[in-house]
């Protein structure tokens, strides 16, 4: 009897397994026919002078020493994405965590302000990038009317290279809508009991909020840092249509710079060179965020040993 219920259970698992993979077909060959042949062919790539209209040419590492030797714009784009990526992805999240908390409360008309928050998230980048582009006119912009009717008078903002970064940043916020809407999911996952038992013990809100908020929802931050240091490193859209890099490469982002390269002045190699560094800097910075995760994300009935 027990080897006739083991062998059911076998085919049982058995099926699930075979349509568990069915489902996962589109993926599988998607993957496998457009994303894993070119990134086959990148890395290929990355060690040859390719200009598109010629054969590539092998030149061995020639492509990474002239990044980290001879590229004062690879080292632009760096700093450009790494303080981009500094300023916008915690004050992002701190935001997004804030707006959350605000809207998980029980008010009339909640709902609706849900929807507004998270509405610029779904908004195409380009019109966004034009939207954003108005506002930050050095003299019909929104920000600069509001700052000139109070007296001050406002930077020129996409067009100085001491404000364009900062500008982008700003503007960044204006989709945070997304991970606001993951921790308000996290928020109402949390078990009001954990809370009555905090107030009983004699918690105020701010040790409720981190005695019971925070750690309870870690692993959503955990995954927003995450997303959003990869993001951060394919920022592309709104810089491309709103400065192209400039003014004086002060918005060059790394992407950005990839796609000038392999576009603009068709080196492929270099730009596969320049894609394979930015994917060992994402894995990088990814195995450092894990690779804390046990000293601050706490996920619930898992002990550490």
């Amino acid at each position: 009897m027990k080897i006739f219920s083991s062998w059911n259970k076998l085919n049982f698992m058995k099926k699930e397994a075979i349509w568990g993979y069915l489902f996962i077909m589109p993926w599988i060959i998607g993957f496998l026919g457009l994303r894993l042949g070119p990134m086959i062919a990148s890395f290929f790539l990355s060690f040859t002078e390719y200009a598109i209209i010629s054969p590539p040419k092998f030149v061995g590492l020639a492509n990474y020493i002239k990044m980290f030797t001879s590229d004062p714009a690879f080292r632009d784009a760096i700093r450009v994405t790494l303080t981009y990526a500094i300023f916008a992805v915690p004050v992002g999240l701190s935001l997004s965590l804030m707006i959350a908390m605000l809207l998980n409360q029980k008010v009339p008309g909640v709902t609706v302000w849900r929807t507004i928050y998270y509405l610029p998230s779904v908004v195409s980048g380009v019109a966004v990038s034009m939207l954003w582009v108005w506002i930050f006119h050095s003299q019909f912009g929104l920000i600069n009317v509001g700052l000139h009717a109070i007296g001050i008078q406002g930077p020129a903002w996409l067009g100085d290279p001491s404000w364009a970064l900062p500008a982008l940043i700003i503007m960044s916020f204006w989709s945070i809508g997304g991970g606001m809407v993951i921790n308000l999911a996290g928020l109402q996952g949390i078990p009001t009991e954990l809370y009555e038992a905090a107030s009983i013990d004699g918690a105020n809100a701010w040790w409720r909020f981190w005695s019971v908020t925070i750690p309870m929802l870690s692993p959503v931050l955990f995954f927003n840092l995450v997303m959003g240091v990869i993001d951060t490193f394919q920022y592309f859209t709104n810089a491309f249509v709103m400065t192209a890099g400039g003014p004086g490469r002060s918005t060059m982002f790394y992407n950005l710079y990839l796609y000038q390269n392999a576009f603009r002045y068709y080196k492929m190699g270099y730009a596969s060179a320049l894609a394979w560094v930015m994917f060992l800097i994402i894995l990088v910075l990814t195995l450092l965020i894990f690779k804390s995760s046990p000293y601050w994300v706490y996920y619930e009935g898992f002990r550490k040993r």
